[in-house]
């Protein structure tokens, strides 16, 4: 048996899919499937083309809902039960943010004004995202709201892309979406697959490794995308109710049965804090997490064994 693989750049993002299989020719074919699948999610899902599904439905907000199919629907369904949970703290209307003062580029040197970002998240609220399935429809209550699958869309994308895979006959196999992972099956070599989970401070180093067990994680940390302003690394994980970045918190990882399900979780914990995003995770039944907090402590859910962050 043989690992075949395959890297694409989609949503923006590195793709590393892989199977295990003895035929060359078949497993290509399986990859260029899945590859053809996340390329037909990016198409309805993606905020960056003016005809997708996803723009359409913020062209029209305020004013109508927009027809949309039912996939969409779903995911926004799904999405909801996620802000619920989190009281918000995950927020599919997170778009309606003003992206001209968290840029996150060289070019941002200050801090906004605290008035700029208190009106800039008047918009931010996932009650005000009306979904009719019956008529298949999705209205934005509010003239200027908008909603964007960024903190859900490449955990769905990956778990689609895993479905494909299956589906041509691949019972072992691997697919990152740059860092939200679904492993199932084990490796040519009859192992479990393992994932190695960053130091926040040095992301080139793993301070440890778990086994993906027919499941997924995903991870967020603030050495992703930042800005340092004034000596103080600010990270692009914005909190919905002040429109500031969250403080306390380097790198979260959550682990899950789903990608989606871990993709959706990582920013919402980051935003509920260490106390109050745990206990969230340990009432949910197959889902842990990491947390490393801005002392460099380790902090884990009930069910992943405690560790201590390498030095």
């Amino acid at each position: 048996m043989r690992l075949f693989k395959r890297t694409d750049l989609l949503m923006g993002n590195r793709f590393d899919l892989g199977v295990v299989g003895e035929d060359e020719s078949l497993a290509l074919q399986a990859l260029e499937k899945a590859v053809q699948e996340i390329q037909r999610i990016e198409q309805s899902f993606t905020s960056y083309r003016p005809d997708s599904q996803v723009n359409l439905i913020n062209a029209k907000a305020g004013e109508e809902p927009h027809k949309v199919d039912l996939e969409i629907i779903q995911l926004i369904e799904r999405a909801r039960k996620i802000s619920e949970l989190t009281q918000g703290a995950f927020d599919l209307s997170y778009g309606s943010l003003d992206k001209r003062f968290w840029n996150f580029d060289r070019e941002m040197t200050e801090l906004p004004s605290e008035e700029l970002a208190k009106s800039s998240i008047q918009l931010i609220d996932y009650q005000n995202i009306i979904v009719n399935r019956s008529e298949s429809t999705v209205f934005l209550a509010k003239k200027g709201m908008r909603i964007g699958f960024g903190g859900i869309g490449k955990g769905y994308a990956a778990d689609c892309a895993k479905r494909v895979l299956l589906e041509c006959g691949f019972s072992n196999g691997l697919v990152n979406a740059s860092g939200d992972m679904c492993g199932w099956g084990v490796r040519p070599d009859g192992r479990d697959w393992t994932i190695g989970i960053s130091n926040p401070d040095r992301p080139a180093e793993v301070f440890s490794e778990f086994s993906l067990r027919n499941s997924a994680v995903a991870t967020s940390g603030n050495y992703e995308k930042f800005v340092l302003i004034g000596g103080q690394k600010y990270s692009h994980t914005i909190h919905p109710k002040t429109g500031f970045p969250i403080k306390g918190i380097k790198s979260v990882t959550i682990f899950a049965p789903m990608a989606e399900l871990a993709d959706a979780l990582t920013t919402p914990v980051a935003v509920m804090g260490v106390e109050v995003g745990l206990d969230l995770i340990n009432q949910l039944k197959g889902v842990g997490c990491l947390l490393i907090d801005d002392a460099d402590r380790l902090h884990a859910s009930d069910n992943v064994r405690s560790m201590s962050l390498a030095s």
